[in-house]
Parts: C-alpha cells; sequence; structure tokens
C-alpha cells in the first residue's frame, strides 16, 4: 500500500488529502473561499493567497486526522505546482516543501490538470486508451491518454474556457459566484427559446470557442434593456447551457469516432453540470466499447484527493522534483508526457 498526503491551492481551495494507491480516499479536507471572492465576481489573486496561508496548517492537521495517519506512515508528498494563480500555488507548494522536509519524504510534483482526469479512479479504473473531456473555469480540452500518465491534447479552447463562459453569463445576470450550479437550475426551469451560436461546429477540428457565445448573450440582453424588454433569465440560461453542452458533445463525438477507446472520462468543475452529463451518458450509448467514467460530484472541484491520484501515477514512474521545485502558472498537458 501507498500512502501519499497531497497539497493543493492552485485558486481558491485548500486543500490536503491522503490518498491510498491512488484510488482509496483516506481523507480529503477542503477549504473554500466562495464567501470571500462573491462580493467581487470572481477569484481576487491577492485575497486568495492570504487565504491559503490562513488555512494551509489547518486542513493538514484535519487531513491527517480524518485518515488517523501519521507523518511515518506516509510514503510521499504530492503537491500541485501548475497551472494555477502564482501566489496561491507558491503557498502549497511551500507547506509540502516544509512537510516533506521535516518528515524526510520524497516530493511528487503534479499538473493540476492531470489532477481532475485521475479522479476518474475514485469512481471506476480508468481504462486505456481513454479519452477525457476536461472542462472547467480556466480550461476545456479534449485529452487522449493512450496510457497511463500519457497526455496528448486533441482540442482545446481557443478564448474562453466553458466554466470562464458560464461566470460571465452569471455576472451579467446578477447571479451569485460561481455561476455554474445556479444557471443549471435555471435551465431545468426554463425553455430554449433562444437560439445562439454554437462556434466552430462545422470545423474538421477538436477545438472549442465559447467567447462569440458569451458576446452573443451579453448583446442580446444589452438589446432587451435597450428596448425595455423584460427577459426572461430561466430560458436565457436554458438556450445559453444548451449552445455550451451542444458545443461540447459534438467535438466529443468526432473525437470518440476518429479515436475508438475504452473508456472516456469526465472530469472538471464543469463535469458537475447535470445536463452535461446526461447527455453525454447518451452519447456513450452509440459507443458500446466505451466506458464512461465521470469523476464522482464531490471530486469535480479542486481538491488535494485529485493530486494524490495524479500523484500515485508519477510515484509508480518515479517522477520526483527536489526541494528547488517551483511553480508553473501555465503548465499545459505536453510537459507531462513520459
Amino acid at each position: 500500500m501507498t500512502k501519499i498526503i497531497s497539497f493543493e491551492s492552485s485558486a481558491d481551495e485548500t486543500s490536503v488529502a491522503i490518498v491510498e494507491d491512488g484510488h482509496i480516499v483516506l481523507s480529503n479536507s477542503v477549504a473554500t473561499q466562495i464567501n470571500s471572492h462573491q462580493r467581487f465576481g470572481g477569484i481576487v489573486p491577492e485575497v486568495a493567497s492570504r487565504h491559503h496561508i490562513e488555512w494551509i496548517t489547518r486542513v493538514l492537521d484535519d487531513a491527517l486526522s480524518l485518515a488517523e495517519t501519521k507523518p511515518e506512515d506516509l510514503d510521499a508528498v504530492a503537491v500541485t505546482y501548475g497551472p494555477g494563480l502564482v501566489g496561491s500555488l507558491l503557498v502549497g507548494l511551500m507547506g509540502a516543501k516544509t512537510f516533506a522536509l521535516a518528515h524526510n519524504l520524497p516530493i511528487i510534483p503534479v499538473n493540476h490538470l492531470a489532477g481532475h482526469i485521475a479522479a476518474a479512479n475514485f469512481n471506476a479504473p480508468i481504462i486505456y486508451p481513454a479519452l477525457a473531456l476536461m472542462v472547467s473555469g480556466g480550461h476545456t480540452e479534449l485529452v487522449l491518454m493512450r496510457e497511463e500518465n500519457h497526455f496528448e491534447v486533441l482540442g482545446e479552447t481557443r478564448d474562453d474556457a466553458a466554466g470562464e463562459s458560464f461566470d460571465k453569463v452569471g455576472r451579467l445576470l446578477k447571479l451569485p459566484y460561481p455561476a455554474g450550479k445556479t444557471i443549471d437550475d435555471m435551465a431545468h426551469r426554463g425553455q430554449a427559446t433562444i437560439k445562439f451560436p454554437t462556434a466552430m461546429a462545422h470545423e474538421d477540428n477538436y477545438d472549442f470557442s465559447f467567447s462569440g457565445l458569451k458576446s452573443a448573450v451579453i448583446n442580446y440582453v444589452h438589446h432587451a434593456d435597450q428596448k425595455g424588454d423584460t427577459i426572461n433569465q430561466d430560458d436565457l440560461a436554458t438556450s445559453f447551457q444548451n449552445a455550451v453542452v451542444d458545443a461540447l458533445i459534438g467535438r466529443t463525438r468526432r473525437a470518440l469516432q476518429n479515436f475508438p477507446v475504452r473508456s472516456f472520462v469526465l472530469a472538471g468543475g464543469v463535469a458537475a453540470n447535470s445536463q452535461l452529463r446526461d447527455e453525454l451518458k447518451i452519447l456513450l450509448e452509440d459507443f458500446s466499447q466505451t466506458a464512461f467514467i465521470p469523476v464522482p460530484l464531490q471530486y469535480t472541484g479542486d481538491n488535494g484527493a485529485m493530486i494524490g491520484a495524479a500523484g500515485y501515477w508519477n510515484f509508480k514512474q518515479n517522477i520526483f522534483a527536489d526541494l528547488d521545485l517551483n511553480t508553473d502558472p501555465g503548465l499545459d498537458f505536453e510537459l507531462l508526457k513520459p
């Protein structure tokens, strides 16, 4: 049995977890900052960094206590070093380094995006080759994994990420931050009365674009305001969410047709969207050879457990770092290819 303690602080969640053999979560302590950032409608980096400093030792103690684990029971320390907000990343990285140095444990550098995908193992073992749709506030990517811990980006967003578009539309409608869950709930009450564009629908690639959709929603709302019309926000949410999901489903279908895989992973914060999960489940019925493995809802957001899962991949391949490990806010998948 391999026990890894893992640190995650790439954005506005401070989290430490202990994971056994990459798929058994012994503890997953998370301190959220949503209440602090709601009044700004998004993450304020300086505020996030201060909160990480306040919470890092508390979630560390909590994770050890919940897992009933002592430092001497651990095999390694995994930590997110990118991508993310540099100030936030530094807090988790310094916490992980300090813990590793104090207890003579090796350090495992982990890509935050790989962590999101690895969290699917908390549902069922990923079967390779696999295809992953990674959708979050900062990233929207289709990733082919021919084998464990090997990532090839087939397509990505050329502008806004899917989750980013949800939050921007949420600010426009004066919804609480983060807006994804609220829009999802509204979409189930409304009707698709507005036809918003699905960008790049007919282009022969796997890339995404959501800035045009965001602009279309903004223009629709401003035009209605100028005319003094009342907007049915539920209908707007339904129409907007349909356009986002249509774009994700269309690209995913094309990738599944061209890259036969044994499992399909849905990961990232937007993976909690109920319409996306439902429509992907229906889509996968057309690909009987491919198992659908969505990340469990409680692990779709940023958390330390997912870093422990990806850290286990690196542990098995002897991918470790020295104490001079630095943050890489712009880290991408390609840098992880073994």
